[in-house]
């Protein structure tokens, strides 16, 4: 994997040590996140932050575990560090930090007190809600270390606050039980129990969220580092209360030999490789129903259309295609009136997307195309066939086949937005997209024709797929080409208001990404044309991937910044997705352009924010700043695919 490590000049600032984070998964959706400095920026941010039913149910327990070294002078140093609601920092312990490291997946921090040098290692048992926290004298000595338990108990999106009530701290062997949902356990255990008032999550601030809250000081742990190699560790877990774990060092190690196991079966070329298929197994998750993917972390969970995006990169390029099968199979049972499931992260079932289905009818064909796995094809091929159908006969929101052209037109409800570009401001779409959108009738080209090929391969007959296959590929040939030089984003839209007389239909020639799915898929509709490619490159290309709009469109917004209703008028309106360096490359590719210097600035990337993963978006202005989500799914899983597939 690529080296990751920082020294004092990243570590010991506030600024640069927070703005790159790190993230140990525990294969549920539950994990440990913080920053480089120690310094917590977001309310998401704990050591044991714990998943509910479902992935996006998220509650944050242990938030840190504040070392301080008391010295032979009986001098006492604090390791830990904290803002508070005055804007104070304070302790500072990442001013001794002399370096951070991220070694096969595993953090590791190393503080220096004048001749004594202690390392903090952090993993999470894979399979359980539980973290270890591994602290080694390297030098000097004899020290003690307290480490503080600061706690809470409560929604991964809120706050908890000292006016409400005292979280229940039960005592047992070796720690305590906090509200009665998960244990502490570790050396010398001495229970406190007050309130830390006003910590400060700058990140939350600059969204526009609140940015504070209050947290429990449950207790310390204490132990002795006479000598180089002396460990004190902690364990935190919220499953099986009554079964104390294996040893937190034992752990760590177990941890470790389980990443370069992943690492090694989905067999990298290179370093660059290795990493993202790492991070691309944060992703993959194990609940109750079977195999799921989250699709970015820390504050999303499973949604069908990312999950079917990132599906060959996350499970295909990975050498997890067991794992996919029953993925595969689970999202099947959610089809209904021939549309798949969108997100459970609401806690209840939707089918509010017209891209989801179409990219799960690519996922099945590209699982069955390259692990020749004919029995899934199958399997699920009555399904697909009915999801055809029921888009000839029309489904929700307007869902539906032109009878007179063949091409799939959407969004007949108002105030839906059912493209990926589906961000809306006070109920209200910022791109509705209503009419036929162009990656949206390339998936349903590239769709009729990868059924028809798994219709026959099955050895059924698959005339009418193919049928309506070539006259959606004609229409969408005579229909989608747009006198400025590139695609038209959307045609046969609601028209404008018009004078009496005037068209009766919108095509929108707004210069965007959607249309390289038109010349990237497999069964795309369109040859490439480098004249096109170039304008798109020109006016759409940054190091991070394209952007959603062209500066010289009207309503391009440049910074994704602000509070959310800010944030959100601008997602889908400049802003950069990572996640489009796949249809991209792919349309480079197909036309015959150089590649090679197309992924150096996401491949650096890797460094600079959600460390070892690619970010969720960007911004569209120079110098392209990361934004939302740290760790995103389909924004590692497309790297890795183009990579793989080159």
């Amino acid at each position: 994997m690529i080296d990751i490590r920082f020294g004092p000049q990243v570590c010991g600032d506030p600024t640069t040590g927070s703005s790159r984070e790190w993230l140990v998964p525990d294969g549920r959706g539950g994990y440990a996140m913080g920053t480089v400095s120690g310094l917590r920026t977001r309310r998401y941010h704990g050591l044991l932050v714990v998943a509910g039913e479902t992935p996006a149910a998220r509650r944050v327990g242990l938030v840190s575990l504040d070392p301080a070294v008391i010295l032979p002078s009986g001098e006492r140093v604090r390791l830990g560090a904290h803002e508070w609601s005055s804007g104070e920092v304070d302790p500072r312990g990442f001013e001794l930090l002399e370096q951070f490291a991220l070694i096969d997946g595993v953090p590791r921090w190393r503080w220096r007190v004048g001749d004594v040098v202690i390392e903090r290692e952090l993993a999470m048992a894979y399979g359980r809600s539980c973290v270890a926290v591994v602290h080694r004298l390297v030098s000097g000595g004899p020290v003690r270390l307290d480490l503080a338990a600061v706690c809470t108990w409560r929604d991964a999106h809120g706050e908890r606050r000292a006016d409400g009530p005292t979280p229940r701290m039960d005592p047992v062997a070796g720690g305590a039980v906090v509200e009665g949902s998960f244990r502490l356990a570790g050396p010398d255990w001495t229970p406190e129990g007050q309130w830390w008032l006003g910590v400060r999550h700058r990140e939350e601030a600059a969204r526009g969220l609140n940015a504070e809250e209050d947290l429990w000081y449950a207790g310390r742990f204490s132990g002795a580092l006479d000598k180089p190699g002396d460990t004190v560790s902690v364990l935190a877990w919220a499953d099986d209360l009554a079964e104390e774990p294996p040893a937190a060092t034992g752990l760590v190690e177990a941890a470790r030999r389980r990443n370069r196991a992943v690492v090694a079966a989905a067999k990298p070329a290179d370093p660059v490789e290795a990493t993202l298929a790492l991070a691309a197994d944060a992703f993959v998750v194990s609940t109750a129903a079977g195999p799921d993917a989250v699709a970015g972390y820390p504050w999303f969970g499973a949604w069908s259309r990312d999950t079917m995006t990132s599906y060959e990169g996350l499970f295909l390029c990975t050498n997890r295609a067991d794992e996919g099968r029953a993925l595969l199979r689970a999202y099947a049972a959610t089809l209904s009136e021939g549309m798949l499931s969108n997100t459970a992260d609401t806690g209840r079932v939707e089918y509010n997307t017209v891209d989801a289905t179409l990219w799960f009818l690519h996922a099945v064909t590209r699982h069955v195309t390259v692990t020749g796995d004919t029995d899934l094809g199958d399997e699920l091929l009555t399904a697909l066939h009915a999801v055809v159908e029921a888009h000839l006969a029309g489904t929700r929101y307007g869902i539906g086949v032109d009878p007179t052209d063949g091409l799939l037109t959407q969004g007949g409800t108002p105030g839906t937005a059912l493209t990926w570009m589906d961000a809306r401001v006070y109920g209200v779409p910022v791109t509705p997209r209503t009419g036929k959108p162009v990656e949206v009738n390339a998936l349903w080209v590239n769709g009729l024709a990868g059924l028809a090929e798994l219709t026959e391969l099955v050895g059924r007959d698959a005339t009418a797929l193919w049928g309506l296959h070539t006259r959606a590929a004609a229409s969408f040939r005579e229909r989608f080409p747009a006198p400025v030089g590139w695609l038209y984003d959307v045609v046969d839209g609601p028209a404008p208001a018009y004078p009496l007389g005037g068209a009766a239909h919108h095509d929108d020639d707004l210069l965007r990404p959607n249309q390289l799915l038109a010349w990237s898929l497999p069964y795309a509709p369109l040859e490439p044309d480098e004249a096109t490619l170039r304008r798109i490159t020109a006016g759409l290309f940054t190091p991070l991937g394209p952007r959603s709009l062209s500066p010289d469109s009207p309503g391009f917004v440049g910074r994704h910044r602000g509070g959310p209703a800010e944030r959100d008028s601008g997602y889908h309106q400049g802003t950069v997705w990572p996640w489009l360096i796949g249809p991209f490359v792919d349309a480079y590719r197909r036309a015959g352009l150089p590649t090679d210097d197309l992924l150096v600035g996401l491949e650096g990337h890797l460094t600079e924010y959600g460390l070892g993963s690619v970010s969720e978006t960007a911004d569209g202005s120079p110098p392209h700043a990361a934004t939302g989500c740290p760790f995103q799914a389909w924004s590692v899983a497309e790297l890795l695919r183009v990579r793989r597939n080159g």
